[in-house]
């Protein structure tokens, strides 16, 4: 009777501790900066490379390889587009564009994008909307980090939480 206890015991101690190593967490970490001498905002965005494919296809219906050595260019291509539309900024309440630069594969599995938005003259609201992935998965946050005039704040958006407007 102890032994069947102990195994009982035992094997509820290895489903629950089993759990948590196969819970994957969906985060993404953006960093905005301003860089007021170059009049550039600077953008890294790390993003999970398996949820990124997943979402691209989601939304354009087309499986994509983005950081594997299948890549084309059109997933390059399909990646600039999603950012574009999932990732926003609002300077002093005017849409700019984001130039996406490069990206690179850090440690096997998250995929780090670079951005900027050039001539920035002024800065006084700076508005982002950050929807990236989602729309493909209610557990998704992004937390974004912001470095403007020396003050540096951080937003969380979430499915629920899309948009916020700081001013400096």
């Amino acid at each position: 009777m102890k032994k069947n206890t102990l195994y009982f015991l035992i094997g509820i101690l290895f489903l629950s501790l089993s759990s948590f190593a196969f819970h994957k967490f969906y985060m993404g970490v953006f960093q905005i900066n301003y860089a007021a001498e170059k009049k550039m905002i600077q953008i890294t965005s790390r993003i999970f490379v398996d949820d990124l494919n997943k979402g691209i296809e989601k939304k354009y219906h087309k499986k994509t390889f983005i950081g594997t050595d299948k890549e084309t260019q059109a997933d390059v291509d399909l990646l600039k587009k999603y950012l574009s539309e999932n990732f926003t900024i609002k300077i002093n309440g005017q849409l700019k564009s984001i130039a996406y630069l490069s990206k690179e594969l850090e440690a096997d599995d998250v995929l780090v994008c670079y951005s900027r938005i050039t001539a920035v003259e002024k800065l006084k609201t700076l508005e982002i909307s950050n929807t990236v992935l989602t729309d493909w998965n209610a557990e998704q946050q992004n937390i974004t980090h912001i470095s403007v005039f020396g003050t540096k704040r951080s937003v969380l958006f979430t499915e629920s939480s899309r948009k916020e407007v700081l001013k400096y």
